[in-house]
């Protein structure tokens, strides 16, 4: 009798896989990518290249407005289709003086019904956070869309 009822209890081999280890080594992957990838740094190097393109249109429901960026980070601003850099007697700004500045241009722009078109002239050697700056304050004073300009190669 005892051998018959320990044969009703064996056990039988389980054939299913246990896979509870696969999902938490995959949560713990999940986890330190989702750590690591905003950390990562883009390696490559990028040598802008100079651009060529015709002149926008001009209406008369428009002004132009163009904002230069010189090397040591000083902001001039010119209401006007033509910049003449050599002429330029504009005084320096600083980022909040050229962002109060082109919020009253542009003020004073919707109140007589004209469109605003804007326009930044960097220094080729013009650190990107003083243009990113630029947009920034731009973007504060209502403006919308931002042109870069480029040389002609």
């Amino acid at each position: 009798m005892a051998l018959i009822a320990r044969a009703r209890h064996k056990r039988k081999p389980v054939a299913e896989m246990n896979v509870v280890p696969y999902i938490d080594v995959m949560l713990v992957l999940l986890v330190i990518f989702m750590v690591t990838a905003p950390m990562l740094n883009q390696g490559v190097k990028v040598d802008l290249p100079k651009v060529s393109s015709e002149a926008l249109p001009q209406d008369n429901n428009t002004q132009v407005l163009t904002i230069s960026i010189k090397a040591d980070k000083t902001y001039y601003w010119n209401l006007g289709s033509e910049v003449d850099t050599e002429k330029q007697q504009d005084r320096a700004m600083t980022l909040p003086q050229m962002t109060d500045a082109v919020t009253k241009i542009i003020r004073v722009g919707n109140e007589s019904g004209k469109r605003t078109q804007v326009f930044i002239r960097g220094d080729k050697s013009v650190d990107y956070g003083a243009v990113m700056g630029a947009m920034g304050g731009l973007q504060k004073a209502g403006v919308g869309n931002v042109g870069l300009i480029t040389e002609a190669p």
